[in-house]
């Protein structure tokens, strides 16, 4: 049986005589990673070495590397060990069903059909098999419902585990990484983080043996450009004066950003360079254009051999309008045998696609874009044609993709150019920059291993940029990887059906998240033990050797109080005339008694005072640290505490005779219950909330559980509602979300966002059977969001069918067959 060969670079490194001797002993002592070397068609890289040598001595290891250097190679070596032994499993997991589907074609290459499966919730393809990709989500279910499936499992890789810092998703990866069994190796793989040891080490406390790998080389260097006007301009200076790996911004582009793009003299460069030197100002905004038309820059980069190329756009309107401007405008990237390939890939794909439906979803403008070698990329469109235009990106058929940043997060489809139109983006509330870590995370998909030289980046010069605020932003090649952690009521119910209230309380302690504040918490009972040196220095410092001053920090004091009584005063707003004249009487009562004060008439008193006042701040400074220090410790057992309180409350947990915490038949219920409204689901099927819908109505309202609303989407008010028994139904569940938001912030837990009918009355009338243009003009969604939410919605009403019985059980089946049909129940591989 044959591997996947990877592309790498053709020629092998010259070895020190050291580096010999290390590989004969890596030969000798590690046989198995030897004989994986052997059936590769390329020389693996030191820290893929040291990664494999780890496996293969019983650690699980922690791969930080940039992206497109190799990690996979890493994981594959651990279902090489797997596959080698007689009964061991593998779980491959992936954050996305579209990386878990690329995964899981590209593991049946290598091993066959029969030996890989795939489970991503909506779909399942031979779950037993000994290799399984799956969803982080699926393995997370797994673990609680103790599924059968994880006998015989040897290795769990975690692909993309960077993405625990995903606000929304994120505790995912910690929940599987605590509950995995001891007997399982964690192969994890990462972006470059800036803390990989940080989170090496709390991998260390809760898996046992984990090595922390880091590698910051890029397999392919990264040439970095800023298109001004028309130009191509080096963002760094490669010039021979320049430091070796220092990142100097380059003097030509700051001249240029500072003259409106245009090019000067030498003189008038280097008079630019002395007031740069000076601190004088690097730039100037000229109010003219620096940029060139999407066509002609794509036109200038197949000119000078930098195609393919994605063009990442943070917005899908924008991502559209780029295709259609490309169009507009002749842009013709392809060679006739290459349009020929491409129509007849696209039929292939495309085949089971209805006819009625090909001209809503634009099929035909989206063909001819293909066809002239250009195509959008994100969440908005179908995912049969995310698919093929991800096929053919990868075949060299389609020459620029207009992306969101979506396909940074893991697809492979390397570029030998990436092109960014903007630096900034919108986080949903407002535009923002962005970060250094995403902007490493989209360049790295500039230069394909085996194939390029070296990468491209080209950042579209903009009105009133900073040169040296780009430089910064494109030189720092990391960021840190924080927690999102935080209990859940599934996650609650689940743990304590298995551990107990106390048990779990210690395994939510070993969280990342409790582990990194108390690392912080280390890091302020430093700071405080100094500022208390400073406080006892601060005490001697105003320590009158006579007697005569007293108590100087009662004096200090008393000054203090009649000085924010006396701002207090001068402050404008409405107080009465009774307010002031009691604030007055305060302040000549201090008065008196700082006069009485044996202080007062220290020769020192002045000095004194001032040693005093900085005792104060200081004092204040460390009681706030403290502070923290006591909200921090904790922290995660605390609001677990809450959550238990809410459960017990609502009849989810008791008591028993023995004093312990146990799931009450409801609460078995919301253990298998997955998903960000899990509490208001169960209390609705156990309301009966849902009783006497029909299938539409039912599928209706299983949106309001997963969809959410655009910010700028306007209120749905209930006149636009299905009408009948879905009206009560809705009433009832907008009662039941406001007791127990109530409930919530009660036991100070933040509560939840009402949930939105937004997509109701489009997902009433696809399961009545209406056409797919009436219902995405309806829902105001691309073809891509309906299907992704619908999808969803399956996927939900699939939980209602496991944990419901009687009518409502069918009914939950009816819905899904009801709205399982068209453009959503097409898929290639788990689509």
């Amino acid at each position: 049986m044959t591997r996947r060969s990877v592309d790498s670079s053709a020629e092998a490194p010259v070895l020190s005589p050291a580096e010999r001797f290390a590989a004969s002993r890596i030969r000798q002592d590690h046989p198995a990673v030897e004989a994986f070397r052997a059936g590769l068609s390329f020389e693996l890289d030191p820290f893929q070495i040291e990664s494999c040598v780890a496996l293969e001595d019983g650690d699980g290891v922690l791969v930080a590397a940039p992206t497109g250097a190799g990690k996979t190679i890493v994981a594959e070596f651990a279902i090489y060990l797997a596959m080698s032994s007689v009964r061991d499993k593998v779980f491959y997991t992936a954050p996305m069903k579209a990386l878990s589907n690329q995964k899981y074609n590209e593991l049946v290459d290598v091993y066959g059909a029969g030996e890989v499966g795939l489970l991503t919730g909506d779909t399942a393809v031979n779950p037993r098999a000994r290799v399984v990709v799956m969803t982080t989500e699926v393995l997370r279910n797994m673990l609680y419902a103790e599924s059968p499936l994880l006998t015989d499992l040897t290795f769990v890789i975690m692909d993309e585990v960077h993405y625990l810092a995903d606000r929304f998703r994120g505790a995912v990866w910690e929940e599987v990484i605590i509950h995995l069994p001891q007997t399982v190796r964690l192969v994890s793989l990462s972006a470059t983080v800036s803390n990989a040891e940080e989170f090496g080490d709390w991998m260390q406390a809760v898996r046992g043996r984990t090595r922390v790998i880091v590698s910051e080389e890029r397999p392919v260097p990264l040439e970095q450009h800023v298109l001004m006007r028309t130009k191509l301009v080096d963002l760094f200076d490669a010039s021979q004066g320049a430091s070796v790996g220092a990142f100097r911004v380059n003097p030509e582009l700051i001249q240029m950003a500072r003259h409106g793009g245009r090019t000067i003299s030498s003189r008038q460069m280097q008079d630019v360079g002395r007031r740069h030197s000076k601190g004088g100002a690097a730039w100037s905004g000229s109010g003219r254009a620096f940029g060139m038309p999407r066509s002609e820059l794509a036109g200038l980069l197949n000119q000078q051999n930098l195609l393919p190329a994605i063009f990442f756009i943070f917005s899908r309107a924008g991502c559209d309008a780029a295709v259609r401007q490309a169009m507009r405008d002749g842009v013709r990237l392809t060679e006739s045998w290459e349009r020929a390939e491409i129509r007849e890939i696209v039929e292939e794909r495309c085949r089971t696609l209805l006819d009625e439906d090909l001209a809503v979803l634009g099929y035909w403008q989206w063909l001819e874009g293909l066809e002239r070698g250009v195509a959008a990329h994100h969440a908005g469109l179908l995912p049969a044609f995310k698919e093929v235009v991800e096929e053919l990106f990868q075949r060299k058929l389609v020459k620029v993709v207009f992306a969101t940043e979506t396909l940074a997060l893991g697809i492979n489809m390397p570029a030998r150019t990436v092109v960014l139109e903007k630096l900034e983006k919108f986080n949903g509330e407002s535009r923002v920059p962005i970060t250094p870590g995403e902007y490493t995370q989209l360049t790295g998909r500039a230069g394909r291993r085996g194939i390029d030289v070296e990468g491209h980046s080209v950042i579209c010069w903009q009105e009133g940029l900073d040169p040296q605020a780009v430089g910064s932003l494109a030189s720092r090649r990391s960021y840190p990887l924080n927690s999102s952690f935080k209990p859940t009521y599934n996650m609650a119910i689940n743990l304590i059906e298995r551990f107990g209230r106390d048990r779990t309380r210690t395994i939510l302690e070993s969280s990342f998240a409790q582990y990194q504040a108390d690392r912080a918490v280390v890091d302020l009972a430093r700071k405080v033990r100094q500022q208390e040196e400073s406080l006892a220095g601060y005490e001697r410092a105003m320590h009158d050797e006579t007697g005569v001053a007293g108590d100087v920090t009662e004096y200090a004091a008393i000054r203090r109080e009649i000085t924010d009584l006396e701002k207090a005063g001068a402050r404008p707003g409405d107080q009465t005339a009774k307010q002031r004249e009691r604030r007055q009487r305060e302040i000549t009562d201090l008065r008196r008694r700082l006069k009485a004060h044996p202080a007062h008439t220290s020769p020192r008193r002045e000095e004194l005072s001032r040693w005093a006042e900085r005792w104060w701040r200081l004092k204040r400074q460390t009681e706030q640290l403290q502070a923290q220090i006591a909200t921090r410790t904790g922290a995660v057992a605390r609001i677990f505490d809450r959550v238990t309180e809410v459960l017990l409350s609502e009849g989810y947990l008791q008591v028993d005779d023995d004093g312990d915490v146990r799931p009450t038949m409801h609460g078995t219920m919301l253990a298998r219950i997955y998903g960000e409204r899990d509490l208001l689901l169960a209390e609705s099927l156990r309301r009966q909330v849902w009783t006497g819908l029909d299938a539409p109505a039912f599928a209706a309202l299983a949106t309001v559980f997963v969809y959410e609303a655009r910010r700028e989407e306007g209120v749905v008010t209930d006149r636009f509602l299905p009408k009948g028994p879905f009206r009560e139904a809705w009433n009832r569940l907008e009662g039941l979300w406001e007791r127990l938001d109530d409930l919530e912030r009660a036991n100070r837990l933040p509560g939840s966002q009402l949930p939105s009918v937004g997509l109701c009355t489009a997902m009433w009338r696809w399961a009545r059977g209406s056409a797919l243009d009436s219902v995405l003009q309806e829902a105001d969604l691309q073809a891509g969001d309906f299907v992704r939410w619908t999808k969803q919605v399956i996927d939900l009403l699939d939980q209602i069918t496991n944990v419901a019985d009687g009518q409502t059980r069918r009914t939950a089946q009816q819905a899904i067959e009801a709205i399982r049909r068209g453009v959503v129940a097409y898929s290639s591989v788990g689509g």
